[in-house]
């Protein structure tokens, strides 16, 4: 009987600590090299300055006007938009309002640091912020598509910090 006790209390510590452990390899802040502390200070990489002409505009065909900045930038293991991104989200918004056959893929990218796992899931959540700003201002849902190529296509091959916050961002690829 107490045989029978001790290996009930080893099964299920053992199912205890199986379920620990495939909850923590998924989306956890801190697997791509952080401690998890998004925003603390210690390693904040703010994003690079952005086209200084947000509100400029390419000319199309029926007279149209699609925004020149087709880029959106974020902090380190962030998917939080700035007020700099906003605008530029704001200026497609209008542009994809105005032209209802219009539409767009948002890509998500991340920098080089973390696991391939986590770059996806990130990449997928900034591509996602701005497509629920997009369907805010009244895009509606068929004509955006979502892709996260995650740390797969950088703009930068360096290994710095600069390089870092180039690489993360969202695009917006018209179609």
């Amino acid at each position: 009987m107490k045989r029978q006790f001790e290996l009930v209390v080893l099964l299920v510590a053992a199912i205890g600590l199986g379920g620990c452990a495939s909850s923590t390899k998924t989306d956890t802040p801190g697997q791509d090299g952080t401690d998890g502390s998004t925003g603390s200070g210690a390693d904040t990489g703010s994003a690079p300055a952005q086209n200084e002409a947000v509100g400029e505009s390419i000319p199309q065909a029926g007279g149209s006007e699609r925004p020149a900045e087709w880029r959106v930038h974020f902090p380190f293991d962030s998917s939080t938009l700035d007020e700099e991104a906003r605008k530029i989200i704001e200026a497609h918004g209008r542009y994809l309002v105005a032209n209802p056959n219009v539409k767009v893929q948002l890509e998500g990218h991340c920098d080089e640091r973390g696991t391939r796992e986590y770059n996806l899931a990130l990449g997928e959540r900034r591509a996602q912020s701005v497509e629920k700003l997009l369907r805010v201002l009244g895009v509606t849902g068929n004509r955006v598509n979502v892709v996260s190529f995650g740390e797969e296509k950088p703009l930068n091959a360096d290994h710095d910090e600069q390089a870092w916050a180039f690489n993360r961002r969202v695009e917006f690829i018209y179609q």
